[in-house]
């Protein structure tokens, strides 16, 4: 019986890991979420896992009451994360919190030897280069998540001898896709939470009306597959169906296709490399009819050409950015800037915040932080 520990474990991704694991009978030993004190204790009381994480300290003493009755440690705040990460009574952890904090307690879990099922974009964004060596030298497995990396991950399977010349990462295009700037100019959250495939996050969602998703997934595979930025090539596929594809050297594409379902990606980290049945639904490409691929507009979505471009001059540009993307996506899901702010204040920030060489965790977090501070002076410079 696998055991697994959680990050987010009343998020979309979380909520999806736990069907997919009551499906196989695996065992869940922690989980920890970011303030939804009921749902945690829900999911407490019917796993009974040994820890339980509120990293939102000001539930926690609901979230004892509501779990009187139980044996489970309860932990707050990112020591908390942190603990789990590093505990040794899971075999993988799926890490599916959303933001940068879900950088440290990846690497506490590498520290540990742990395998990772990735769902945090921001933990490979903003620290990818310490990540990715961490986990080489302790020989630790990390499985990806996202729908794209997974595909990815799965077209590479049996061809390890053979070169790739570039992958194909799949965007839906989001909720906004081939409007104009005058179009987006007085769209509000309400407007940009309206997703046509996928079922996420606020923050994600945003992040996918911008087109910034698909920037922070550019970077993602960077560092996961370990590519030069030029071969990674971003297509606008509307229906979600090819979820990321690999071109071989020889020009052959393999690709992986299905519904769009966040369990297939789920169920294959956990459960990497067997496949069995998915608490899903097949794929009937009749019913679709077509499959439309396009090139993405980076003028009017000028976040994803940021990502790029911050990856492409590597060190502390892709925290830069990222920090600077979260706190312009949280203002405007207050509605205290406009949507094409967003990205505005992500070239800003990347343009004015000093980067540099990623040496530790305290680089990436030093940088962050200012870029976050730079974003919140120029909204309240407004």
């Amino acid at each position: 019986m696998k055991k697994v520990a959680i990050l987010g474990s009343t998020g979309s991704i979380g909520t999806q890991a736990l069907d997919v694991i009551d499906q196989h009978g695996m065992q869940v030993t922690a989980i920890a979420a970011a303030h939804n004190v009921k749902r945690l204790a829900e999911q407490a009381k019917k796993y009974h896992p040994e820890a339980v994480c509120l990293f939102d300290p000001a539930g926690v003493e609901e979230l004892r009451d509501l779990l009187r009755d139980e044996h489970t440690e309860i932990l707050t705040g990112m020591e908390g994360l942190c603990q789990i990460a590093s505990a040794k009574s899971h075999d993988i952890l799926l890490n599916s919190v959303v933001g940068m904090v879900g950088l440290l307690p990846t690497l506490k879990a590498i520290e540990a030897g742990t395998d990772i099922a990735l769902a945090n974009k921001e933990t490979l964004v903003a620290g990818g280069s310490l990540v990715m060596k961490n986990a080489a030298e302790k020989g630790v497995n990390i499985y990806p998540v996202d729908s794209e990396h997974s595909a990815i991950f799965q077209s590479l399977q049996g061809n390890s001898m053979n070169r790739i010349r570039k992958i194909i990462l799949t965007a839906s295009g989001g909720p906004f896709f081939g409007k104009t700037k005058a179009e987006l100019k007085t769209v509000r959250a309400a407007d940009a939470l309206k997703h046509p495939n996928w079922d996420m996050g606020n923050k994600i969602t945003i992040d996918s009306a911008t087109l910034m998703n698909k920037g922070l997934e550019f970077i993602e595979a960077k560092w996961l597959f370990d590519l030069d930025p030029s071969q990674i090539e971003i297509v606008v596929h509307r229906q979600s169906v090819l979820h990321s594809a690999v071109e071989y050297e020889d020009y052959a594409v393999i690709g992986q296709m299905g519904v769009p379902d966040m369990k297939i990606p789920i169920q294959y980290a956990l459960l990497y490399p067997n496949r069995v049945a998915c608490p899903t639904h097949p794929l009937s490409l009749t019913e679709y009819g077509s499959l439309t691929f396009e090139k993405p507009d980076y003028e009017t979505f000028d976040c994803l050409r940021c990502a790029i471009d911050a990856i492409t001059e590597g060190g502390l540009r892709p925290a830069i950015v990222n920090g600077a993307n979260e706190e312009a996506v949280y203002s405007f899901l207050r509605d205290e800037i406009g949507f094409l702010e967003i990205a505005e204040l992500v070239r800003g920030a990347m343009e004015h915040v000093q980067g540099g060489a990623v040496t530790c965790y305290e680089d990436v977090l030093a940088a962050d932080t200012a870029a976050r501070a730079y974003v919140r002076e120029q909204i309240a410079a407004k």
